[in-house]
């Protein structure tokens, strides 16, 4: 049974992204004004939580209850504060600017995983690095971080998870043109953080693939993929850890960017795409988020 999308924020007319539930309400990024926006379920408001986020796009909560995000407008990687303040934990690789960080992923570690591609032409002739790349942040003591670069084969990597058992890394690989790869991909993590050799899980050439996803609470992989120009359309694809295509779900508006769980026991699905849309579906499904730690005895 197809999923029924129901419109609760927008259209904002702009790309909205990087849904994370708090526990109470959704937070997701609306790129272009440089905002986050937050949509209470109970009174159905849709109100501005932070400005000046520097067109942040990924969002996501760590172990520790905070909110990460990566800025792209100002080339790095920050967590905020719950006085208002911003960290910063990465802007740089090497001595050289980080391209446009993307979206992220915290580990049960407190580790932070990100994408760092550049979807902008007008700025990559700006790049310094000459690589578009997964890297992983590792917290130190005294608050200070270190960078690694954790993949040397990916040419524009988008979305990214890690998995429950938090032994694979969910890689999305979104480059466009002629023979260009779009794939899902799993990496193994290795005991020292470091990938082994991906596997594909689904090859979505030519057409539009993933851009982001989400987990369920059996490990699968909830990813908004797909358009109108080509292939079966706007689409959120449930695939078991295998790769095996368990459900898919069309949407009712074009190019969808990311999903996350929340709501009541985690059951509700909420969808953010490239015209500013905020959706939610009721699915027979549950979520599985490292933050708000599940509440006992309730499914």
């Amino acid at each position: 049974m197809s999923w029924e999308f129901e419109l609760v924020a927008g259209p904002f007319g702009s790309t909205t992204e990087g849904p994370a539930w708090d526990g109470q309400a959704l937070l997701f990024s609306h790129i272009p004004p440089s905002r986050t926006m937050r949509y209470d379920p109970k009174s159905g408001a849709c109100t501005v939580h932070r400005t000046g986020t520097n067109e942040a796009n990924g969002l996501a909560f760590g172990p520790d209850g905070r909110l990460y995000a990566c800025e792209g407008g100002a080339h790095r990687v920050v967590r905020y504060e719950p006085d208002g303040s911003v960290t910063v934990l990465a802007d740089s690789f090497q001595g050289k600017r980080l391209n446009i960080p993307n979206d992220l992923a915290v580990d049960l570690k407190g580790r932070v995983w990100f994408t760092n591609p550049c979807y902008s032409d007008e700025e990559r002739p700006k790049l310094e690095l000459d690589n578009e790349s997964v890297y992983r942040l590792d917290p130190q003591p005294g608050g200070k971080w270190t960078i690694t670069r954790a993949t040397y084969d990916t040419t524009r990597p988008n979305g990214i998870l890690v998995s429950p058992d938090q032994r694979t890394l969910y890689v999305v690989q979104s480059k466009y043109g002629e023979g260009e790869k779009r794939e899902l991909r799993a990496y193994p993590i290795q005991e020292d953080g470091t990938l082994g050799q991906h596997v594909v899980l689904h090859n979505f050439y030519p057409h539009r693939g993933i851009d982001g996803m989400c987990l369920d609470s059996e490990g699968n992989i909830v990813a908004t993929a797909g358009w109108q120009q080509s292939g079966p359309g706007p689409m959120i694809y449930v695939f078991a850890p295998s790769g095996r295509v368990l459900e898919t779900h069309p949407l009712p508006a074009d190019r969808p960017t990311n999903c996350t769980f929340g709501g009541p026991g985690l059951r509700d699905l909420y969808v953010t795409t490239i015209g500013g849309h905020l959706f939610r579906a009721r699915t027979r499904r549950q979520g599985w988020l490292i933050y708000p730690p599940p509440r006992r005895g309730r499914g």
